[in-house]
């Protein structure tokens, strides 16, 4: 990431759009988007990622949380344009909208930003973990490959790390 935000290196760039271009489509799935729509959102957000590379602060982000929030906010965009009003459907008040209204939308970007900031207090290594596994799409022995980490302390590390979040995020399991 650094190679691509200070030269522009475009080999840089292909390797990390390799890496994370099925990951982000699996993701974006996961989240409800339809194949073709996430293939879409997926271009949008390594065009993204090649325009504002220089924003990238790793002092402030692990470059996969960085790319993933990207992600995020590009399909809270798409779903709010599809929730608009088209002169269409202004004429045919009368059809119903199955789209997600502004108070989903809402609720999504609170619940999302409760987890951010739920997995910033988890410990570095626990959070990587989790990062790794769950927003990377990757599977343990993958984890392990990229990381030289035993299985065991990989398992230990997301498991307590998902006990904190469960812990951390009771609120909105009540609500």
């Amino acid at each position: 990431m650094l190679a691509i935000r200070d030269q522009r290196d475009k080999a840089a760039f292909a390797k990390l759009f390799d890496h994370y271009a099925a990951r982000l489509k699996g993701f974006v799935m996961r989240a409800g988007a339809p194949k073709a729509q996430a293939e879409d959102i997926v271009q949008e957000v390594m065009l993204t990622v090649w325009r504002k590379a220089h924003l990238f602060d790793p002092e402030r982000a692990q470059v996969s949380s960085w790319i993933y929030q990207i992600a995020r906010n590009r399909q809270i965009d798409v779903i709010r344009k599809e929730a608009r009003p088209v002169p269409e459907a202004l004429a045919n008040e009368d059809e119903s909208d199955d789209g997600p209204d502004a108070g989903q939308v809402i609720a999504l970007e609170q619940e999302t930003d409760k987890l951010r900031q739920a997995l910033e207090k988890l410990a570095p290594a626990q959070r990587e973990m989790i990062e790794r596994a769950y927003l990377g799409d990757l599977t343990h022995t993958e984890i392990r490959e990229a990381t030289g980490l035993p299985l065991g302390t990989i398992k230990s590390r997301i498991r307590l790390g998902l006990e904190r979040l469960r812990h951390e995020l009771k609120d909105l399991r009540q609500e």
